[in-house]
């Protein structure tokens, strides 16, 4: 019965990545993936119950269990990046071509259609930065990095250049591309913070 409940939302997801909220229904849905209605309804009660598992699958948390803590700042700065890099791999399902306008789009439709995703969404960039904070901080004590910076304005520049991700995908296109622009700015940003 997972494995069922799994590909429906599986597909549902690709369905409201390329089309809005609004124009996916149950029936486009049971159409595209085969399966009746009733079998969609035994495993969700509405379109919106269905559209929150998507969202709960395939927006992973910008703080997970993955997410660690380095011992330094330039170490911290590439385990961002490459954790950005997990994020968005796995948000462009196989088979699709990477299009990041569609992500932007459902992104969109979560905030308006799911209440409790846009208290998620902040609570983990409030995580984020704290955790980034205490690594900064770390980084002032042992030398790493000039101890006259505002430790807070620093941690959020930090997770800003992943949530910015997006923007730099609408730019090129490129996974790789917006990965390596993303990693450039933070190596610069971590050249200016050195003692």
């Amino acid at each position: 019965m997972n494995d069922t409940r799994d590909f429906i939302i599986d597909e549902a997801y690709k369905l409201f990545l390329t089309q809005s909220y609004e124009a996916v229904s149950i029936s486009t849905i049971s159409e595209a993936i085969g399966l009746t209605k009733g079998a969609l309804y035994h495993h969700f009660t509405n379109k919106e119950d269905l559209f929150k598992a998507v969202i709960d699958k395939h927006f992973p948390h910008f703080v997970d269990e993955s997410m660690q803590v380095a011992q330094t700042l330039k170490e911290q700065i590439e385990m961002c990046v490459q954790y950005a890099e997990k994020v968005i791999r796995c948000l462009n399902p196989q088979g699709m071509k990477f299009n990041p306008v569609s992500f932007i789009g459902l992104m969109s439709d979560a905030f308006r259609h799911y209440p409790e995703f846009d208290k998620w969404k902040i609570d983990e960039i409030d995580k984020s930065i704290n955790i980034i904070k205490g690594v900064v901080v770390n980084a002032i004590k042992s030398g790493e990095i000039r101890g006259d910076i505002d430790t807070m304005v620093i941690s959020k520049q930090i997770v800003s250049a992943g949530i910015a991700v997006a923007v730099e995908m609408l730019h090129n296109y490129s996974i790789e591309e917006t990965v390596n622009t993303m990693r450039a700015e933070l190596q610069q940003l971590y050249a200016l913070l050195k003692v």
